[in-house]
């Protein structure tokens, strides 16, 4: 029987996943590429931005061209772009969830878990997803060639997916061994 105390600690991972997810989208550092030194021209890829020192701006990415050139690259970019928005969206379930089942009784918080532990596991399974088709283009596309890095929003999302997990897993775990909360207790029979 999970205890408000984990809610409490598995809704404020739920807000830390969720904003460094927000923050993955939000930064275009999904892959970053320069030559090493800190005065160097450097160019980084964001979700749905393009952005470089050179120019001193960001362009909308996937454009039209990008898309024309190599279509299933385009596709597998915005196919992250929208699973990490999905990703969002559950994420802020799961933290209504959370207030729902706080705010609620005993009875709310012995079965809430489970609705809690399912929305982080699909929030974890499509931020994995989302990680794992970027690392894959990284690896195999051949417009990253040597000299291009996983930036900062893709140990960002790694994090988060990995949070929600661990949030997951210890919130079923307290439900199966934490004592039933506030049971009955027996009155004594008269002798």
């Amino acid at each position: 029987m999970t205890r408000p105390f984990v809610y409490f600690l598995g809704a404020s991972s739920a807000v830390a996943a969720t904003a460094m997810t927000i923050a993955s989208i939000i930064l275009p550092r999904w892959i970053r590429w320069d030559n090493g030194t800190s005065t160097s021209p450097h160019l980084t890829y964001g979700l749905h931005k393009r952005c470089s020192s050179v120019t001193g701006g960001c362009e909308s990415f996937p454009e039209y061209g990008d898309c024309q050139r190599d279509p299933s690259f385009c596709s597998m970019w915005r196919s992250v772009g929208f699973f990490m928005s999905f990703a969002v969206i559950i994420e802020l379930a799961t933290i209504v969830a959370y207030v729902v089942i706080i705010s609620g009784g005993m009875q709310t918080r012995s079965y809430g878990w489970k609705v809690v532990c399912s929305l982080l596991a699909v929030v974890s399974l499509v931020q994995c997803a989302s990680m794992s088709i970027v690392a894959f283009l990284y690896d195999h596309d051949e417009r990253f060639f040597p000299g291009w890095q996983l930036d900062t929003s893709w140990i960002l999302c790694t994090v988060s997916w990995s949070l929600a997990f661990l949030s997951g897993v210890g919130t079923a775990a307290a439900a199966y061994v934490l004592p039933v909360e506030g049971g009955y207790e027996l009155i004594p029979g008269e002798q």
